[in-house]
């Protein structure tokens, strides 16, 4: 393959400024590496955060931002040469493999890992460098490869989030907030075999989920603490279900978010807290004590998973199409300004 002599890129030079466009010398990938040609990368909550929630990127600036993407190896450095020429998903987290906390199964976990638009520079951009190890190859069929961006991040991580709840047949599974991973959320776990409750406060967004999985859709919007935890009980009572158990994933990162998901724990229950916010909650921890339930927080998805992630949407068992938009990459500083404005109902993916 003839490679460019240049990429284009949109990077982040300062918080709270519009991403600038630059031209910027193709990077060669080194041992161990491979140079990925974007097809398409995600817009995630997390970018904004960077840009404007005062969340600190570990690369200093300037840096590419986008961390979910999918594209065709078109070099490779020593010891990656089998994938040349490969389409592939890039995790938005990959790990060393090696350190104490790889080889405990805790790889998203690592301190060692790499995260494309924040450790190195990420998919808004024609290339992107990345480790070659733990991407995963894809055939992209019945998809073209721009759609599958948004696996490497907002279908992985909920699927990762319902592995270590182990989500199964019959659980009950409370998703709040049904944006840009909820949705996936809700998909995942009605996959496996639970009876989902589907929570937000915009009605739109429930409205587009309904016919892809929840047993019935809650919207808690105008309601106070006390209120939005007897509405998600009573839906679950009018389906029938039981009041210990269940399985809550706070997906929307938001502390209203939280303190609800935390408010429906119940005897037995779990946590899962995916959505990601920098407000501070205040919780009785003494409950999980007497309920003898469990919390955890879940940070991007093992590559060891992905393929089976990815199997779920080749499968069309969990519908991507529904729930993303495609966006040229120029128009970038558009549609960041639209999605703060809540003007993109769906995943925004970035295209070269």
């Amino acid at each position: 393959m003839t490679l460019p002599e240049h990429i284009v890129a949109w990077q982040m030079d300062a918080p709270e400024q519009p991403l600038v466009r630059r031209t910027l010398p193709t990077p060669e990938p080194r041992a161990g590496e491979i140079l990925v040609e974007v097809a398409g990368c995600g817009l995630c909550h997390t970018d904004l955060s960077f840009l404007y929630g005062g969340v600190k990127t570990k690369k200093d600036l300037p840096l590419t931002l986008g961390h979910e993407f999918s594209g065709t190896v078109v070099a490779a450095g020593s010891g990656a040469e089998a994938l040349r020429g490969r389409t592939v998903l890039v995790p938005a987290v990959l790990p060393c493999g090696e350190c104490a906390l790889c080889r405990s199964g805790h790889g998203t976990a690592c301190r060692n890992q790499v995260m494309p638009g924040n450790d190195i520079d990420g998919g808004f951009a024609t290339h992107a460098r990345v480790p070659a190890r733990f991407v995963c190859p894809v055939t992209p069929e019945p998809y073209e490869l721009w759609e599958l961006g948004v696996v490497a991040d907002a279908v992985t991580t909920p699927f990762q989030a319902t592995e270590r709840a182990g989500v199964s047949e019959g659980d009950v599974v409370v998703v709040i907030g049904v944006g840009g991973i909820g949705t996936y959320g809700v998909q995942v776990s009605a996959a496996r075999g639970a009876t989902v409750l589907a929570v937000d406060i915009d009605p739109a967004k429930l409205d587009r989920i309904r016919e892809y999985g929840p047993a019935n859709t809650v919207n808690v919007a105008g309601l106070d603490p006390r209120g939005a935890r007897d509405a998600v009980r009573g839906a679950a009572k009018n389906l029938g279900l039981e009041r210990h158990g269940w399985k809550v994933f706070e997906m929307s990162g938001t502390v209203a978010g939280q303190a609800l998901a935390y408010d429906l724990l119940t005897f037995a229950g779990t946590i899962g807290f995916i959505g990601f916010t920098m407000e501070k909650l205040s919780v009785r921890l003494g409950n999980l004590m007497a309920f003898d339930a469990s919390v955890f927080g879940n940070w991007g998805c093992l590559p060891e998973l992905y393929p089976r992630a990815l199997d779920l949407v080749l499968s069309e068992r969990v519908k991507i199409r529904p729930f993303t938009e495609r966006f040229p990459l120029d128009a970038i500083n558009d549609v960041i300004e639209r999605v703060r404005a809540h003007e993109v109902s769906g995943r925004p993916v970035l295209t070269p």
